[in-house]
C-alpha cells in the first residue's frame, strides 16, 4: 500500500471539461417514468420527472437505448439506430427533451450499441437473403462433416454457444443473444455507418455517448478457439489492438463539434494496463470504474481499489469514475446487507440473506464515500431512493434473455430494473398516471411506499435527502477543491484522505471510532455525537 502522504493528481490539460468532475444520473428508461399509461417508462414519463433530476443535483443524465428494437434485450438488440422505438416516443419527442434538459442545466449521454445489432436490422435481414451480404457480420462454415458444429468454442455472455446456424448452413456469431449479431468492424461500411450515426445524434445536440461493450468491437484473425484453460487477459473477442482506431476516428467527429462532447466506455478488462489503453488522449474520454463498483465493503479493499484505480488514471491523464450499481448489477442495498458483499458479474447468490437496515446503512456511508472522492461518479436510478434488489419477481415474468438462456438456473438482472415509486401507498407508486390502462412491465414491492420521492421528500433523514444535500455540496464545496487524494494516518478498519481543508471518513469496522482533527462535520450518512463516527458511517468534515 503507498505511503500515508502519497498524493494523486490527475487534471492535466483540460481541467475546466465539465465531464471530468461530473455527477451523472442514470436513466434505464422503460423503468424510469411512464407517461402513456401502457406500463413501461417512455420520454414524455421522463420529461415530466425532470424537476426532480434538476432538483437532485446531478450534472448529467445518462440514458439507456431508446432506439427502435423488438427489445429481446431491453432495447440493447438496435434495429434503426436513427429513430425512437415507438413505446418509448417519437423522435420529434426526443429532440424535444434534449432541448429541455439543457434548459434545466443538464447534459444528456446516450447509449450506443456498437458490437452488435437486432436480427430485425436491415443490414441483417439482408444478409439472411443475400450470401454476398454478409460480410457487415461475422459468418462462417461450421465444422465437422457437414458443418453441422459451431466454426469455434466460444461461448455467449448470456449462456450457450456464441453460434447460431441459418437455414444455408452457415453460423453466424452473437456473443450475447442470438437476436444480437455482432458486426464485422472489418468492414468499412460498418465504420462509416457509425460515424454517422454519430453526427445524426451529436447534430440533435446530445453531449455524449455510452459505448455498450466497449472492449468486444474488434475481433482476433481468424477467431481462433479459446480453448480450456483461456488466458483471460487474452481472449480472442476483446481487447484486441484495432478497436482503439476506432476510438481515434469517433474522436475526430465529435471533436469537430463545439462544446465538450464525450464517449463514456463500458470496459470490462481483467487488468488495470488493459483498461488504461482505453483512455490515452484522442481515445475515449472516461469509462466505468467497476472494480470499484464489484468491491467488498472492507476497508482494505476499498482502498486498494481507490488506489489502483487512482494510479491507473493518473498514467493517462483520465478522470476516474465512481459507480456503484446499474442495470446490470445487483442493488447495493441488497448487496451491502449480506455477509459477502463483494459482486462480479457470474453472481448465483440469487436469496442470498440481506440485512435490509445494515444494507441502508452501509449504502449512505458509501454514497458519501463516493461523492467525496475526486473525479466524476454515475447515480443510477433508485440508488437515491435506496431501493433493494426485487428478488421475487414471479418466474413467468421474468424478461431478461439470461433466464432462457441459462435453462433457468440464473433469473438475470430484472431485479435491479423494477420501476420507480414516485408517489402514493399503492402500486404503480406514481410510476404510470392514474388511468394507466397497464400494470408496470416489472411488478414494485408493496414494501416500497415507504420508499416513495414523494415520501422521502418530506422526511430531511431519507435517503434522498442525504443525496441532495451530498450533491449540493459536490457541487458548491468539493468542485473548488484540488483534484487531488491524501490519505490520513487512521486506525485499521477505518479509510480516511483529504482533499485541501476538506476531510472524508468512513467506518467500516463495528464500533464508534474518534473523529480526525476538525473544525466543523459538514455532512454524515448518521448522527456524530461526542465527534465519535458510528460504525459503517461515513462523515464529511472541514478540517
Amino acid at each position: 500500500m503507498p505511503n500515508i502522504s502519497q498524493e494523486y493528481m490527475f487534471m492535466t490539460l483540460t481541467p475546466s471539461a465539465w465531464w471530468r468532475t461530473a455527477a451523472i444520473y442514470q436513466i434505464y428508461v422503460r423503468s424510469f417514468a411512464d407517461g402513456s399509461g401502457d406500463g413501461i417508462g417512455d420520454l414524455a414519463g421522463l420529461r415530466r420527472r425532470l424537476p426532480h433530476l434538476r432538483d437532485l443535483g446531478v450534472d448529467a443524465l445518462w440514458l439507456t437505448p431508446w432506439y427502435v428494437s423488438p427489445m429481446a434485450d431491453a432495447g440493447y438488440d438496435v434495429a434503426d439506430y436513427r429513430d425512437i422505438d415507438p413505446v418509448f416516443g417519437t423522435l420529434a419527442e426526443a429532440e424535444e427533451l434534449i432541448a429541455e434538459v439543457h434548459a434545466h442545466g443538464l447534459r444528456i449521454i446516450v447509449d450506443l450499441v456498437p458490437n452488435h445489432c437486432s436480427d430485425q436490422h436491415p443490414w441483417f435481414r439482408e444478409a439472411l437473403a443475400v450470401r454476398s451480404a454478409r460480410d457487415r457480420f461475422w459468418f462462417m462454415e461450421g465444422r465437422g462433416e457437414h458443418g453441422e458444429s459451431p466454426p469455434n468454442d466460444w461461448q455467449s455472455y448470456f449462456g450457450g454457444p456464441a453460434w447460431t446456424r441459418v437455414a444455408d448452413g452457415e453460423w453466424y456469431l452473437h456473443m450475447f443473444a442470438p437476436e444480437q449479431p455482432d458486426l464485422n468492424w472489418e468492414n468499412p461500411e460498418v465504420r462509416e455507418e457509425f460515424e454517422e450515426i454519430l453526427r445524426f445524434w451529436l447534430d440533435r445536440g446530445v453531449d455524449g455517448f455510452r459505448v455498450d461493450v466497449a472492449h468486444g468491437l474488434v475481433k482476433k484473425d481468424g477467431l481462433p478457439d479459446v480453448g480450456s484453460d483461456p488466458d483471460i487477459s487474452d481472449l480472442p473477442y476483446q481487447d484486441c489492438d484495432g478497436v482503439h482506431e476506432i476510438y481515434r476516428s469517433w474522436r475526430r467527429v465529435s471533436d469537430a463539434y463545439e462544446g465538450e462532447r464525450v464517449f463514456v466506455g463500458e470496459v470490462w478488462l481483467p487488468t488495470p494496463a488493459q483498461f488504461a489503453r482505453y483512455l490515452r488522449p484522442g481515445e475515449l474520454h472516461s469509462a466505468f470504474n467497476f472494480e470499484f463498483l464489484c468491491g467488498a465493503w472492507e476497508a482494505g479493499p476499498v482502498r486498494e481499489v481507490i488506489d489502483a484505480t487512482l494510479t491507473t488514471h493518473a498514467a493517462v491523464g483520465a478522470p476516474p469514475t465512481w459507480v456503484l450499481s446499474n442495470h446490470d448489477t445487483i442493488r447495493h442495498v441488497t448487496r451491502y446487507g449480506r455477509a459477502e458483499t463483494a459482486f462480479d458479474m457470474g453472481d448465483k447468490r440469487h436469496g442470498a440473506p440481506s440485512d435490509p437496515e445494515l444494507g441502508v446503512r452501509r449504502a449512505r456511508a458509501a454514497a458519501l464515500l463516493t461523492l467525496a472522492l475526486p473525479g466524476g461518479v454515475y447515480v443510477y436510478q433508485g440508488d437515491e431512493l435506496g431501493l433493494t434488489e426485487v428478488e421475487d419477481i414471479p418466474e413467468h415474468l421474468l424478461q431478461d434473455p439470461t433466464w432462457e438462456r441459462s435453462n433457468h438456473t440464473d433469473r438475470g438482472r430484472d431485479g435491479c430494473r423494477v420501476p420507480l415509486p414516485w408517489s402514493g401507498d399503492q402500486p404503480p407508486f406514481g410510476f404510470s398516471p392514474p388511468d394507466a390502462q397497464a400494470e408496470p412491465w416489472l411488478p414494485q414491492p408493496l414494501a416500497w411506499k415507504a420508499l416513495t420521492a414523494e415520501a422521502q421528500a418530506a422526511d430531511p433523514r431519507s435517503m434522498l435527502s442525504l443525496y441532495r444535500a451530498a450533491l449540493a455540496m459536490r457541487r458548491d464545496v468539493l468542485a473548488r477543491l484540488p483534484q487531488t487524494l491524501t490519505w490520513l494516518a487512521v486506525a485499521p478498519g477505518v479509510v480516511a484522505f483529504t482533499r485541501g481543508d476538506f476531510a472524508c471518513v468512513v467506518n467500516f469496522t463495528g464500533e464508534p471510532v474518534p473523529l480526525p482533527a476538525h473544525s466543523e462535520v459538514l455532512l454524515a450518512s448518521v448522527p456524530v455525537v461526542d465527534a465519535l463516527l458510528p460504525s459503517d458511517a461515513c462523515a464529511w468534515l472541514r478540517r
